[in-house]
């Protein structure tokens, strides 16, 4: 007679054990190492606290009688679905780099800056963030290289810091959610199944009038201050530095407008990166007179700027495949967490759950509001906060009949955009370290990131902007058993 395998998810009809909180325990015992990390150590990488928490699931998995080599396979499925998300992070840093060679990045920069003006400073920084984080794909660099002197140039003007430390969050994330070459808008759709492209198109409902209504709200308030006997050396500084660097020429756009135009006509993420870096790397030669061998160098190990204006040395000094590390390897362990959370039965014992409240669509995208909220707000790791809600609901969407588009929208909404309006947060802490300001000081005028889930919330209850797909009926268990069936 066989003996039946003791608590093993592989086989159909598993079911979760009685017990919630032991099915929870390594996602809570991981949150409380994450918070030792932040709050006890003052370091805001969490890649070790997840490789403990890989390690603790395999405890309980053993002490349940399961193998390693199951958990092994789960969670180096859930990392096969991330691939080309990785992938595409990869080229994105040659392309930052080849971008800078090329005067692409100098140029947005420098025409950037023709449209600041006294009169306009907290609008005029916003959409210079903007345009910054659109074209690196970093809000994390915008902050810490202009964003930086921004916040001086702010002081100057007799303005605020948290008034300008809240426009120049509100342009690096916007640009940062809504940018092909972003970390987050790369791993979002790529955890949830859905394509980078579809995903950028779902999130506009929600957050271009979060733009739109963050800009009127930023000329309002710049009005109360004066723009008189104002000094713009600064300013003239770093354009004429990108000037005496750089070939400065419309011609220098045109690996931009290659990744734009791939993109409204929805070309594959990874052929877009790599056509963007053989267009920069030709601007590169033939305009900005780069040699052959230091195109591969900058390619692979960045750009490293030489001006001799520290800000500006600070700003153009990035790029290159092996600038993507950390977050690789983060997204590496982050994926390798949830896929082991996966095995071990905690997503289903929390759907479990879910499937109690989730009757509609007010359960639905409220149920992924609280959850990316929770997860950001006691783990605080950006990259969790993104995969596991994705990995949780989106067979939830697909079998209630609504497209993931609105799933990953909620994600970003809730998860890249809130991240630097919590403290604790890894988003937040970087603003607040980098700028000077407390997170709680310019939080209130961060208005695109905390406007844009309000939106979300509003689409909602008028059941506008999401989108709808016939329902498919999905076995519970074969959804988390098989993530990548698909």
């Amino acid at each position: 007679m066989t003996q039946k395998k003791p608590y093993d998810p592989e086989v159909k009809g598993y079911r979760a054990s009685s017990s919630f909180l032991l099915d929870i325990a390594p996602l809570v015992l991981t949150a409380m190492i994450l918070m030792v990390q932040f709050f006890i150590f003052k370091d805001f990488t969490p890649h070790i606290p997840l490789a403990c928490g890989i390690l603790i699931t395999a405890v309980f998995m053993a002490a349940r009688g399961r193998s390693w080599e199951g958990m092994e396979s789960r969670f180096l499925r859930v990392i096969k679905v991330g691939l080309p998300a990785i992938i595409i992070l990869m080229g994105v840093g040659m392309l930052v780099g080849s971008w800078i060679i090329a005067g692409t990045v100098p140029t947005i920069l420098y025409y950037g800056f023709e449209i600041f003006s006294p009169s306009s400073f907290l609008a005029s920084v916003c959409i210079i963030c903007a345009l910054i984080s659109i074209a690196t794909g970093s809000s994390w660099g915008t902050v810490g290289t202009v964003g930086l002197a921004l916040m001086g140039i702010g002081t100057g003007l007799g303005i605020p810091p948290e008034l300008t430390g809240g426009a120049i969050v509100s342009g690096a994330f916007f640009g940062d959610k809504m940018s092909p070459l972003s970390d987050t808008t790369n791993l979002t759709p790529a955890a949830s199944g859905i394509d980078i492209w579809e995903h950028i198109k779902g999130m506009l409902p929600t957050t271009l009038p979060a733009f739109v209504i963050a800009l009127g709200l930023y000329i309002w308030i710049g009005l109360g201050y004066s723009s008189d006997s104002v000094d713009m050396s600064s300013v003239e500084l770093l354009q004429q530095t990108m000037a005496a660097n750089y070939n400065i020429s419309l011609i220098t756009l045109l690996p931009a407008l290659v990744v734009i135009a791939a993109a409204v006509m929805q070309f594959p993420a990874i052929p877009t990166v790599l056509i963007g870096v053989f267009v920069s790397s030709l601007i590169a030669f033939f305009l900005q007179e780069v040699g052959v061998h230091d195109i591969f160098v900058v390619l692979q190990d960045g750009y490293v700027s030489k001006t001799g204006v520290e800000m500006v040395d600070q700003l153009l000094t990035k790029g290159g495949v092996m600038s993507m590390t950390w977050v690789v390897t983060l997204t590496i362990f982050a994926l390798a967490f949830v896929g082991s959370l996966e095995h071990y039965g905690t997503l289903k014992a929390i759907m479990a759950k879910l499937n109690k409240v989730i009757k509609g669509r007010f359960g639905l995208v409220g149920s992924t509001y609280a959850i990316v909220l929770s997860v950001g707000t006691i783990i605080g790791d950006v990259y969790t906060t993104l995969v596991l809600p994705g990995r949780l609901l989106k067979d939830k969407y697909k079998q209630m009949g609504y497209k993931r588009t609105t799933l990953t929208r909620s994600i970003e909404d809730c998860g890249t955009l809130l991240s630097p309006l919590i403290p604790w947060n890894m988003g937040g802490s970087f603003v607040a370290a980098t700028l000077g300001a407390a997170t709680i000081t310019y939080a209130p005028y961060a208005f695109v990131c905390w406007i844009s889930p309000l939106i979300g919330l509003l689409w909602l209850v008028l059941n506008k902007f999401i989108p709808r797909e016939a329902p498919q009926r999905v076995e519970a268990m074969e959804n988390l058993v098989h993530p990548d069936a698909r």
